[in-house]
């Protein structure tokens, strides 16, 4: 899968301290910085338009939502040249907004879509919302000489989403170069005969639970459709942090821009 793919990023430390655990649910003290509004990251050219990240702020300063928002040109001059299997295009989350669990985003163009053949193989977004940093990111390579055991260290099940399964087959066959092991929930019955329009799946590596990835065909997002869906949360969080409950994927016809967003962010404390 996606086998040719490559990605260097840059991204931000995630940093959480917490003061209050109870029940696997923890609180940090509230930003520093005004509460009550939205933070935007840096632009990014894509295709005629642009995108950026974005973290909404609560009025007790902590995270409620973190997206992109990608301007509708960004659709239009996008490349469909044969020799270019992907465009990646890296998103720094805001340096002024409260830290959540994920690291830095990307949105990454396919063209031509990718594998599995005959089920992702409509041209279409992929958007990783990182839960490690670029660096652990670019170090998923099969150069490297433990690449073998680490793609084959599958995490606990407990610290997947509940009903999440990787794809059939050998770990190392299924594990993306600066990537990852892609898992799909299995009520979305994704294999031959699946008809791809947008589907959120997550992400492993080296057995941590490591992104979360809306994918979205072009063809889906011009109907401006909206999809809103409780994410599927694991029994348990290997680490600290603000993850979120909810996904959705819409238009904003008030400012010309889709927005895809992972939202009721709840502080886990590691367990």
């Amino acid at each position: 899968m996606r086998i040719q793919r490559r990605l260097r990023s840059t991204g931000l430390a995630l940093a959480a301290s917490a003061s209050l655990v109870v029940g696997g649910v923890c609180a940090l003290a509230p930003d520093a910085a005004a509460a009550g509004d939205t933070r935007d990251g840096p632009t990014v050219t894509i295709g005629d338009g642009s995108a950026h990240s974005y973290v909404t702020v609560g009025g007790d300063g902590t995270p409620t939502a973190t997206g992109i928002r990608m301007t509708a040109a960004a659709l239009d001059g996008l490349t469909s040249a044969a020799d270019v299997p992907m465009q990646v295009f890296r998103l720094a989350l805001p340096q002024d907004a409260p830290e959540t669990v994920f690291d830095h985003l990307t949105v990454d163009w396919n063209p031509h879509g990718h594998e599995p053949a005959g089920v992702f193989t409509k041209p279409h977004f992929d958007m990783h919302f990182y839960m490690i940093d670029s660096a652990a990111v670019g170090e998923i390579t099969p150069m490297r000489l433990d690449f073998i055991p680490r793609a084959s260290n599958v995490p606990p099940a407990r610290y997947m989403p509940a009903g999440y399964a990787p794809a059939p087959g050998p770990a190392v066959l299924n594990t993306v170069p600066d990537m990852g092991m892609h898992w799909f929930d299995s009520t979305d019955r994704i294999g031959p005969g699946f008809d791809f329009q947008q589907v959120l799946i997550a992400g492993s590596w080296d057995g941590a639970y490591t992104f979360m990835e809306p994918m979205m065909t072009r063809d889906w997002m011009l109907t401006r459709q909206s999809v809103e869906q409780q994410i599927r949360q694991p029994e348990a969080y290997a680490k600290s942090g603000y993850y979120p409950t909810t996904y959705s994927a819409r238009f904003d016809e008030s400012s010309n821009e889709y927005v895809v967003e992972f939202g009721g962010m709840v502080l886990r404390a590691a367990s």
